[in-house]
């Protein structure tokens, strides 16, 4: 039977909205509209990562520079500790640019998942105030990070070429990058919901990511390791399986010609699953809870 009219003289907030043909606006739309919603707003997602790579240097003395600055003084903190003094440099040829790619790519999915766990959080007054789709907070996090890893990958392009010399080889980084890019937005979007509901996350997250560091094969080569110490080949089978452990191995062997005698098994079919996997699984993960973001 057709839903009564409400009376003309009722003025309950529920009585006022079926009169004049409103609907909540926190309602989730469907997975199509809320897609070309989040198409439309591109441009602000690009704005807004801009401005928020402006605001973090936009107080210190060498501004944009520390783009630059910050990522060569992590890894010469880590090429003091563990190439010098832990010697993992020994028998691995031009360990400069070995030891950068690891930490530039690792660092890449690291911030974008500790930023991305606070990218709803922060901007409360924001999505409380206005209405648009909630993923573009995160997407502009990612595309923040982003913006410093392509900075980065200059800098170690032009360590391979002073060491190594050019090559075409280079070209493979770009889908490298992209298969990359498409697994952060996924992992950046599962814990931008976590992080809105579970705000101990942030607590959290260093301790997980300093696990996912050491297991990655950053400040050695895995197989070269696990070789030394007589472990079964299913053992690097499985740490092959590590997401960032392929995209570090993809883009090693895309810059090092040397590494290729240490490179892990199946690297591009395990990041290319990954890749898709985590992006379509962590995009349907928030846009469940995209009516529930901001309340409370």
């Amino acid at each position: 039977m057709p839903t009564a009219a409400a009376p003309t003289g009722a003025t309950g907030p529920a009585a006022l909205a079926e009169r004049y043909g409103l609907s909540k606006s926190s309602i989730r739309p469907p997975l199509g509209s809320y897609l070309r919603e989040l198409w439309s707003r591109r441009q602000f997602v690009l704005s807004y990562a801009t401005a928020r790579t402006y605001a973090m240097y936009a107080g210190a003395r060498l501004g944009s520079l520390w783009q630059v600055l910050t990522p060569l003084l992590n890894a010469a903190v880590y090429y003091l500790a563990f190439g010098v003094l832990l010697g993992t440099k020994n028998g691995i040829d031009n360990y400069v640019a070995f030891l950068l790619s690891g930490i530039f790519v690792f660092t890449f999915t690291q911030r974008c998942m500790t930023e991305g766990s606070r990218s709803l959080a922060l901007n409360l007054s924001l999505i409380r105030t206005l209405h648009f789709p909630r993923a573009t907070l995160p997407l502009a996090y990612v595309l923040n990070e982003l913006n410093q890893m392509l900075v980065s990958l200059l800098i170690l392009f032009v360590v391979v070429g002073f060491t190594d010399g050019p090559s075409w080889r280079w070209l493979l980084v770009v889908p490298a990058m992209l298969l990359q890019v498409m697994f952060n937005v996924g992992i950046t979007l599962v814990f931008a919901r976590i992080g809105t509901f579970v705000t101990d996350i942030t607590q959290l997250l260093p301790f997980v990511t300093r696990t996912w560091l050491y297991a990655s094969g950053i400040f050695f080569s895995l197989p070269a390791k696990l070789d030394q110490v007589d472990a079964p080949g299913w053992v690097v089978q499985v740490l092959a399986f590590n997401p960032i452990s392929a995209y570090i191995d993809i883009v090693r062997r895309s810059l090092l010609e040397e590494h290729k005698a240490n490179e892990l098994p199946h690297a591009w079919a395990i990041a290319i699953v990954w890749s898709f996997v985590m992006l379509a699984a962590g995009f349907l993960y928030f846009w469940q809870a995209e009516d529930r973001y901001g309340r409370g």
